[in-house]
């Protein structure tokens, strides 16, 4: 249960603006906002949104490749309630072990709800989602220059993988292996 008597829940069609807002604070925060690629509209066809229909203990999704989970604060006096974060992940999969994982994409808690026990209430969800799978593992990938967030991560337990080095082929290159 998430603190303060706020919720979490998986992301809707109808929360995409809300989730390109974020992704948007999340690039500002990382000094990248110019590399944001992301429209409202891409996000619309790409993410997998859960059903507002079905029980929100066990929703439905439309196709998509990643889910969202998002934390919603409660009102402040005189205000509705408000997305305070989110976590944006997919599944995974180890060949080692034989089982699925999910991969956090994004964590982000908005400035002001920082501090509050939201991130670790999004990480912890994400943690039951695994479980809920019968997964190994949860993982993602840190800045190394966000020190408050390694020093955050490792206090729920997370290790660095120092002896693995992150890769990555995309744009033109992206295009020249395809062909290729």
């Amino acid at each position: 249960m998430p603190p303060d008597g706020s919720t979490i829940r998986h992301a809707t069609r109808e929360d995409v603006n809300t989730i390109f807002s974020l992704i948007h604070e999340l690039a500002a925060y990382e000094n990248a906002t110019d590399t944001v690629k992301a429209t409202p509209e891409l996000l619309a066809q790409t993410l997998s949104h859960a059903d507002p229909s079905s029980p929100s203990d066990s929703p439905t999704f439309s196709p998509g490749t990643a889910r969202t989970l998002l934390l919603i604060a409660p009102p402040i006096e005189g205000q509705d309630e408000k997305v305070a974060g989110m976590a944006l992940y997919f599944y995974n999969y180890s060949t080692w072990t034989g089982r699925p994982g999910i991969y956090l994409e994004d964590l982000f808690v908005r400035p002001e709800y920082r501090k509050k026990g939201y991130g670790k209430a999004l990480i912890k969800r994400l943690a039951k989602e695994v479980v809920k799978v019968d997964g190994t593992r949860l993982e993602w990938s840190c800045l190394d220059w966000n020190t408050p967030s390694l020093a955050f991560y490792e206090s729920l337990g997370a290790t660095r993988k120092g002896e693995w080095v992150g890769l990555r082929v995309e744009g033109d290159a992206l295009g020249r292996l395809a062909e290729g």
